[in-house]
């Protein structure tokens, strides 16, 4: 396999399939070929990717409901400033 990313990267990452691997415990190691095992951490992956992106999405959409009304709370206070300072004018 080849890639453009770090090694390192690319060892964190193999590190993190072997784990979920171990996780499966030695009942499916024994009862299972690597294939399977390999397909069942990357349906675990693609689960927890989708939950991930799940989580992106909600805070992304709360992120611009709160900026959102900031900014209508700065504009109405730039409005009622700027009325003020229209009746104070001589």
């Amino acid at each position: 396999m080849s890639s453009d990313a770090d090694e390192a990267y690319l060892q964190r990452l193999a590190d993190i399939v072997n784990e979920r691997v171990q996780a499966l415990g030695p009942k499916a190691a024994r009862t299972a070929t690597p294939a399977q095992l390999l397909a069942v951490v990357a349906l675990s992956l693609a689960e927890d990717l989708e939950a991930s992106e799940r989580r992106r999405e909600t805070l992304e959409m709360k992120t611009r409901q709160v900026v959102g009304a900031a900014i209508r709370r700065i504009d109405q206070r730039l409005q009622a400033d700027a009325e003020l300072a229209q009746q104070i004018e001589p």
